[in-house]
């Protein structure tokens, strides 16, 4: 080849070069763009992204101030809102129908081809005062300023229907509430009849005659001057006007001057103070009840303590009603929700009211409490505490001056007793018997050699004693010390079984636990720490003293098992619940020598129960006088009486009164004891 071929070739070799380093160049500055365009376009994306999430989470949570600080100013300022309003709109309309549970879902983000913006989707699911809403569908754009983005916000995003001047409509209908029955059909808590007390502007006169016959009525329904000026100067009032101010039962309608009364319903209780621990009252609602649960509005009628606040769900029932959007001229535009009215759930208990009446009145105004149950079945027949307070009153608005006299009352007229703790006393000696019995350590023929009223084991016991309350044989046996109520028998016998044996025996027993029941109740106790830490604190135990502490409703549970065959059935409160669980802590043929020796304790002449043996029933029965031990102060002593129906096992009772021996509550309660079918 010549030299000029070779300098032609070479010149189209280096052409071609050049025009691939072009190509390269034009393709790497094309994929620069796309990988540019890519990266700015996925970083557009995730600031969007970053802000639809923060709007969403703010919306879940109903936190205003997060939820603002997404939105576009002007799109606020586009329907004439600002940030203040929007979340004034939004805690006037959610808090109104009460909206809780707010949950997003499908949340989507689009780019819009038309102009390179972001389109949030989502669908919201929320609960109302009227139950779960329909899902409500949204959609809105995401504008961006700066490089930065924001949720265009318009009240479209309130309700998807709603425009700017729309506004809600919220009507609420209560179910009525569901009556409390006992065993029998009888109302405890139910509607009844009352009379609403209303002031007659016409009939007060003016000047003194009006002062004076204003502080007249003051004095009577006890409630101040100053409320019912306050009532009389609404502007709805006229001379003619009917104004009222309280409510009060039949026969409680005395002729006052400037006063009239129109017949109304409302809720009542039958059994008045003797239920009134029980059954409870109801109110209006408080702020922190709103607080607990949204679906409440301010008005709504609750239980406030006992049954009537652990059923409320069941005796409220369903509210009913519907919440619409107006439009500007007030006429309804859409409707969000509609739901029926649903009545409450009557509720029908165990409890025998005529028997309930029957013992609290039998206290006479006494401080103490009276549990009676079925031992086989477990249905509790009477829960009653005294002294009591009006349940009534309190469901109709206590003045304050009368909830400080019941709150600052020694007697403790709130205190339902027959579920606080106290130490029991010699009726526990029944189930140290028991243990005895059941280990070998206690039979019916061995006895016990005492001679004085007080017994020590050893000089290591420093100044404890055990003390006898009487002088009796000096040879004891089990019947002897059951009969007599020995503390020393039994101290000497729990001594010489031991703690770890003793111990055993009481767990065989429910003291953990705490029983399906809606009553406020603690755990009954064997010692603080659960085991006995001294023989003098074991000694004590042994006769239902040391640290032991049960309520009354505790030992009728307990005391269950000898009364059954040696069964112990866990308590029913409601007639128509599942039967209640059973335990075996004792033998039966433990329980039927128990049994049998407590009927002495009526029948001997010598034994603490014997003023129950007038009773046409054949009772068993034992008294304990404890030293006081227990969560409320004030006394020295309890008296304590366990007695059960010992033919046909058809009740059980247990009663106890502060400053009071146990046979003198035997003797006191006789009579009812004796009534029992």
């Amino acid at each position: 080849m010549n030299y000029y071929s070779r300098k032609k070739n070479t010149s189209k070799s280096n052409i071609g070069r050049y025009i691939g380093i072009i190509i390269v160049s034009i393709l790497l500055i094309v994929a620069l763009i796309i990988g540019y365009k890519y990266w700015t376009g996925k970083q557009r994306k995730e600031k969007a992204n970053e802000v639809a999430t923060s709007f969403i989470e703010a919306l879940e949570a109903k936190d205003y101030d997060q939820l603002t600080n997404t939105l576009s100013p002007s799109s606020l300022e586009e329907i004439g809102y600002t940030e203040e309003k929007v979340k004034e709109r939004y805690e006037t309309i959610y808090g109104g129908i009460g909206a809780n549970d707010l949950e997003v879902d499908h949340m989507e983000l689009e780019e819009s081809e038309e102009d390179n913006s972001f389109v949030l989707r989502y669908d919201l699911n929320m609960t109302t005062s009227l139950g779960e809403l329909e899902t409500q569908s949204y959609e809105t754009n995401l504008q961006e300023i700066d490089n930065d983005f924001f949720v265009a916000w318009n009240t479209h995003l309130i309700f998807p229907d709603m425009d700017e001047e729309d506004t809600i409509q919220i009507q609420f209908t209560s179910g009525k509430r569901g009556n409390i029955l006992d065993r029998n059909g009888e109302l405890l808590a139910g509607e009844g009849k009352a009379w609403q007390v209303g002031l007659h502007p016409a009939q007060l006169e003016e000047g003194e005659g009006k002062e004076e016959n204003l502080q007249n009525i003051a004095k009577t329904f006890d409630i101040n001057v100053e409320q019912l000026e306050q009532l009389l100067s609404a502007e709805w009032v006229t001379d003619e006007s009917f104004v009222p101010f309280a409510l009060v039962d039949e026969g409680k309608t005395p002729e006052i001057t400037g006063v009239v009364y129109q017949e109304t319903t409302t809720r009542s209780y039958f059994l008045g103070e003797a239920g009134a621990h029980l059954i409870g009252y109801i109110g209006e609602v408080y702020a922190e009840d709103i607080e607990e649960d949204p679906s409440l509005q301010p008005g709504d009628i609750i239980g406030k303590s006992g049954l009537e606040a652990a059923f409320d769900d069941r005796l409220r029932g369903g509210k009913g009603g519907e919440i619409n959007i107006l439009d500007e001229a007030g006429e309804t535009k859409s409707t969000l929700q509609k739901a029926p009215v649903e009545d409450g759930e009557d509720i029908t208990l165990t409890i025998d009211s005529k028997l309930q009446k029957r013992y609290f009145e039998t206290f006479e105004g006494e401080k103490g409490g009276a549990v009676v149950t079925d031992p086989t079945s477990g249905e509790l027949l009477v829960l009653t505490s005294s002294p009591s307070y009006d349940p009534t009153l309190m469901a109709r608005g206590i003045s304050g001056d009368k909830y400080q006299e019941y709150a600052e009352s020694p007697d403790s007229p709130f205190l339902a007793r027959y579920a606080a703790r106290y130490a029991p006393g010699s009726t526990f000696k029944m189930i140290t018997a028991a243990i005895g019995l059941e280990s070998g350590t206690t039979n019916l023929e061995k006895t016990h050699t005492i001679t004085s009223l007080q017994w020590q084991k050893d000089d290591s016991w420093g100044n404890y004693k055990v003390t006898r309350v009487s002088d009796h044989p000096t040879e004891v046996n089990l019947e002897d010390a059951l009969i007599y109520s020995d503390n020393i028998f039994f101290a000497q016998e729990v001594l010489e079984m031991g703690a770890e044996t003793y111990l055993e025996g009481l767990k065989k027993f429910p003291f953990d636990e705490t029983f399906d029941l809606p009553i406020n109740m603690k755990k009954a106790q064997i010692s603080n720490s659960g085991s006995f830490d001294s023989q003098p604190l074991l000694a004590d135990t042994a006769f239902g003293q040391g640290q032991l502490l049960m309520s009354p409703l505790h030992q009728a549970i307990f005391y269950s098992a000898f009364a059954n065959n040696g069964t112990l059935t866990f308590p029913k409160l409601e007639l128509n619940s599942n039967e209640p669980e059973t335990m075996q802590p004792i033998e039966p043929k433990t329980a039927e020598t128990i049994e049998k020796i407590l009927v002495q304790v009526v029948e001997d002449s010598n034994g603490t129960a014997h003023v129950l043996n007038k009773s046409p029933l054949s009772l068993a029965a034992k008294t304990g006088t404890a030293e006081f031990k227990g969560e409320e102060e004030g006394n020295d002593t309890n008296g304590f009486v366990v007695a059960f129906d010992a033919e046909n096992h058809s009740f059980l009772s247990t009663i106890f009164i502060e400053d009071k021996s146990g046979s003198s509550v035997a003797n006191q309660f006789a009579s009812v004891l004796a009534q029992h079918e």
